[in-house]
């Protein structure tokens, strides 16, 4: 666990990371892009940390992908590259720079180890864990093989290395469905999320799909009965829902998409009223960019996600520490499974 007293010790030897209304100022086209939800005064707590963390990427030759579950003053303060586990698995492949910094969780910096095993990836917090990706292992996979002898095994890349390395091919929650659709066999095998395994059923009626007992702590909290109240609250309202959550509550949207999609489906739809059924930090991410619209709850917040704060990330590249390492033998199995969801994914959007 990390020592917060001493990192705070030892950055504020290196860094003015004074709160500076001065320098939120001189930084406010940054703070531009989550004015809605960001005030002056958070913001200048916050500017010190992101212009040193600025200036210390470009020292390291450093990029940061970032998920869209980031907090805004990581989202929009020091990120290269935003989006959903697709798009930075995809990104992480085309990055120059010799260091990676992953804001996100555990399972995401092992993905751009994975797919960039010469280059640093350094994880701010390694305690930053996924309750999918503990949910399944290598034997859990074995164990649904014996099962289903033959059936292909697609896992979520909510997975750790050993569980990518022990299946077929990836999926994220915007490209499942399709993959799912393109794979040849009668029976699918679907790990770790039984929630999204169940909406890709209903998308894929002509494949059956037996899937791993596993759920997101964020999404399966969520009720179809939240849905309709919120409707009854507020008539007229849009609610959009990502697919780890139930069936019945995906059932019960006007839309479900992956992060990336939903943030889609806002911006050309311009609905007056939303509900984002998933992270709360997703809203606050799209919030400035549809002002417009506007956003109501409720939403759940991740406690794995929320580990990463802009501190832990200086300190990650002040130090350099949190490197991230994966099994040679076992990063060469699992880049071949993500590689093929990258690749398919492509041709089936070609």
């Amino acid at each position: 666990m990390l020592d917060l007293t001493t990192i705070r010790s030892e950055l504020g030897s290196h860094y003015d990371l004074e709160p500076s209304l001065e320098l939120a100022e001189r930084m406010a086209d940054i703070h531009a892009r989550m004015g809605r939800v960001m005030p002056w005064p958070d913001w200048a707590i916050h500017a010190p940390y992101v212009a040193a963390i600025n200036k210390l990427k470009k020292e390291r030759n450093a990029v940061v992908l970032a998920h869209n579950y980031m907090t805004p003053q990581i989202y929009h303060g020091i990120s290269d590259v935003v989006g959903d586990s697709l798009a930075l698995a995809i990104a992480a492949t085309k990055v120059e720079a010799e260091v990676i910094v992953q804001c996100g969780v555990h399972f995401m910096a092992e993905t751009s180890k994975i797919l960039n095993p010469r280059k640093t990836v350094l994880m701010p917090d390694m305690e930053a864990g996924c309750s999918l990706a503990e949910s399944i292992t290598a034997e859990g996979i074995a164990e649904m093989r014996a099962r289903y002898p033959g059936a292909p095994v697609v896992s979520y890349v909510n997975t750790t290395a050993e569980v990518k390395a022990a299946s077929d091919i990836c999926c994220t929650s915007a490209n499942a469905a399709q993959i799912v659709a393109a794979l040849e066999g009668d029976t699918i095998i679907m790990t770790p999320d039984k929630w999204l395994a169940q909406n890709v059923a209903n998308k894929v009626p002509q494949k059956r799909i037996v899937w791993w007992d596993g759920a997101c702590i964020v999404h399966e909290q969520f009720t179809a009965q939240d849905l309709r109240d919120f409707r009854d609250w507020n008539p007229g309202l849009k609610i959009i829902a990502h697919p780890e959550c139930p069936p019945d509550v995906v059932a019960e949207a006007d839309y479900a998409g992956s992060t990336a999609n939903i943030q889609g489906w806002v911006e050309t739809e311009r609905p007056r009223q939303v509900m984002l059924v998933t992270e709360c930090s997703m809203a606050s991410n799209i919030s400035d960019a549809n002002p417009e619209v506007e956003f109501l709850g409720p939403c759940n917040m991740c406690p794995y996600m929320q580990k990463i704060t802009l501190e832990k990330v200086l300190w990650s590249l002040h130090t350099m520490t949190g490197a991230v390492e994966v099994d040679p033998q076992v990063a060469d199995r699992a880049r071949l499974a993500v590689q093929r969801m990258i690749d398919l994914s492509q041709r089936l959007a070609a």
